[in-house]
């Protein structure tokens, strides 16, 4: 036994020798929280609220624009609920009642003043029986009043009046970001038209009609501005505006294009012109009117056909909120900034007092490495958890001398245990000798078993020829065998005795009468006597065997049920080897999970098994063969090998064959 190691061999690698290391690490530790930690939460902070505050500015203008759509409606049924009413009025009856032409006029154009609309007329059913109208119009032919927004073209407008016809051309200005266009001019108008039945003072029915002209109706987009945007609602520098697209022209708005000049005929941005008219969504983000940005509103209005004719919008000025949001940003980025700027000093010198009691134990830690055990920190100041380390440290140090006095004393305790468990180890080889013994014995009772078993078998047939010839006697000799019957019943007799000591000997060798009892055999022999009933389909094919049998123990298990496994994996292994091939029959002794048990391996060189089918060989009526089989041999053969606690698998490469192995635990000691 050799001596123990010097005092510095005995302990683990050295610790890093750069001395700054410690105090790297612990500036990073102090700092990485102000300079990068917090920087990053300060960033994600900030990026939030500013998604926050742009969410904030585009519920607001939602809102703004949710106002506005509820102030158009009013208008709209207004509008419905005028013409309507006026129509029931008894100052209209009377108004038709004697169906004087200047009469109508003169009060209608008085109406239409007192009402705001554009226009108001009559139309008589019997007039124009066959002319087709507007849905607003027909609706009140069917006796039903009704209200839409409806584009005008210039012919219907200049039909109405000339005056209507002018009011709505607007000359369109090229606009940065519009979607190319041919046209110079909006001739059509915008149209709130209403239409209420109404009957005649003899009877006659027809419809009172009137509408408002949205083009350049600068009071209605005012109007909507003001509700919008009270004073006091957006802050200092920002603005709201309002503004009516027909398509997408400005018809009507209050944003303007110089300073006192409205941005009528300018036109929206294709990206809004896109999301709004051609996919019929509502826009909320920031977008760039006339000449500035905005954060904005677009939702589409649609006509009484359902298609999408024009938008509604209201928006603020962006750059004032924009401005807040950059100064609250530079006011954050800054107190943050001079926070850190006076709390680093403060860290850094908590650190210190830190990294100075660890350097001095680092220094003690180095000197124990090169051999002195004696070495020590000594004491230090600080009462915190670095002055407790430190002691601690330095009773670790004390209790580390005592314990290496110790195992020196333990290394000389060790040479005489060493010793003791030698002469162990030799009484134990003297057992295993006596084992093999034993194993010795056994093979040699399983020798005379087979002796035993090909002598039944060859005196069986000297037997079966006597007590043929003995009957072929008899039916010969007839009557004339009377006098020598004693003889024959001897005969019999004794050809009846040697069949009872042949049928014994037989259960000894091959006790396949007896199925369901266990016994202790060896595998070799139950493979001998399996090839032996298989030897008639190996020599009918170009199947050469090869024996290994390294096996030296027994297993306890039924000889037949063994028997028809090992039977099966050999039939399968020559259905594998059409051509011819090679069939290996191994045993050896082997231990799994430290069971000692045996290992029995049939192999061939066959085609092998595909790798998709490794997984289902065991499974009951699986078969590659389904001509040929049942797909039940390998599943039966798994299920005898498991009653009795062993094991079955297989191990194929495509093209070289398979071997199927059966583990099969050690007979327990003491079983006859």
């Amino acid at each position: 036994m050799s001596k123990p190691a010097d005092h510095h061999q005995t302990y683990a690698t050295p610790l890093p020798t750069q001395s700054g290391s410690v105090r790297l690490r612990l500036l990073a530790i102090a700092l990485l929280p102000v300079l990068i930690v917090m920087p990053a939460l300060l960033a994600l902070a900030t990026f939030w609220w500013s998604n926050e505050f742009d969410q904030l500015l585009s519920s607001k203008v939602n809102g703004d624009l949710t106002i506005a759509r509820q102030y158009l409606n009013r208008i709209t049924e207004r509008s419905g609920e005028e013409i309507r009413s006026l129509g029931e009025s008894s100052t209209f009856e009377q108004a038709v009642k004697f169906d004087n032409t200047t009469t109508i006029k003169d009060y209608l154009n008085d109406k239409r003043s007192v009402l705001g609309l554009d226009f108001l007329y009559i139309v008589d059913w019997q007039e124009a029986s066959s002319r087709k109208y507007r849905s607003v119009i027909e609706a009140a032919r069917s006796g039903r009043a009704d209200t839409v927004l409806d584009v005008f073209e210039a012919g219907e407008l200049r039909a109405i009046s000339p005056e209507l016809e002018k009011r709505a051309a607007i000359e369109l200005v090229p606009t940065a970001a519009a979607v190319p266009i041919n046209r110079t001019i909006e001739t059509r108008g915008f149209v709130v038209h209403s239409a209420a039945p109404i009957r005649f003072g003899d009877g006659r029915p027809g419809a009172l009609v009137g509408g408002i002209l949205l083009n350049q109706n600068l009071a209605f987009i005012d109007t909507i501005n003001d509700l919008v945007y009270k004073p006091a609602s957006l802050p200092k520098g920002s603005e709201g505006t309002a503004t009516l697209f027909l398509d997408d022209v400005r018809i009507s708005t209050n944003v303007r294009l110089f300073a006192n000049q409205r941005a009528l005929g300018t036109r929206v941005s294709s990206a809004v012109r896109a999301a709004v008219l051609d996919e019929g969504s509502v826009w909320l983000d920031r977008a760039f009117v006339v000449n500035d940005w905005y954060i904005s509103a677009y939702e589409p209005i649609v006509d009484s056909g359902g298609a999408r004719v024009g938008m509604l919008y209201v928006g603020f000025l962006e750059k004032p909120f924009r401005d807040a949001k950059r100064f609250m940003l530079v006011a954050i980025v800054s107190a943050f900034a001079a926070i850190t700027l006076l709390i680093v000093p403060l860290f850094l010198r908590w650190v210190s007092a830190i990294f100075r009691p660890l350097e001095r134990m680092n220094e003690t830690i180095r000197a124990v490495e090169a051999g002195d055990l004696g070495a020590r920190t000594g004491p230090v100041a600080s009462r915190d958890e670095i002055g407790r380390v430190s002691r601690h440290l330095d009773a670790l140090l004390n209790r580390l001398q005592t314990r290496d006095q110790q195992l020196r004393e333990w290394g000389q305790q060790l040479d005489s245990k060493v010793a003791e468990r030698t002469a162990e180890l030799a009484s134990a080889n003297e057992r295993l000798k006596e084992a093999q013994q034993q194993l010795v014995l056994s093979e040699k009772l399983a020798a005379i078993g087979e002796i035993a078993a090909g002598v039944a078998h060859e005196i069986n047939n000297p037997i079966a020829v006597i007590q043929g010839n003995l009957d072929v006697a008899r039916q010969v000799l007839g009557d004339a065998a009377r006098p020598v019957s004693i003889e024959f019943q001897l005969i019999d007799q004794q050809v009846h005795r040697m069949n009872l000591i042949v049928t014994k000997l037989l259960q000894f060798a091959s006790p396949s009468e007896f199925a369901g009892y266990v016994d202790r055999i060896l595998p070799d022999d139950v493979l001998n006597d399996s090839l032996v009933l298989v030897d008639h389909q190996i020599n009918r094919s170009l199947i050469s065997v090869r024996r290994i049998s390294d096996a030296r123990r027994a297993v306890l298990v039924n000889r037949t049920e063994l028997q028809q496994v090992i039977i099966n994996l050999v039939i399968n292994a020559i259905h594998a080897m059409p051509e011819g091939g090679e069939l290996r029959l191994a045993t050896r002794d082997n231990d799994i999970d430290g069971i000692e048990g045996v290992l029995i391996e049939v192999a061939d060189t066959g085609s092998g098994i595909d790798p998709q089918h490794l997984k289902k060989v065991f499974d009951a009526f699986f078969t590659t063969r389904p001509q040929r089989g049942t797909g039940l041999g390998l599943s039966i053969s798994y299920s005898l090998i498991a009653r009795y606690g062993g094991r079955m698998w297989v191990e194929s490469e495509l093209g070289k064959g398979a071997t199927f192995f059966v583990w099969l635990p050690c007979a327990p000691v003491g079983f006859l």
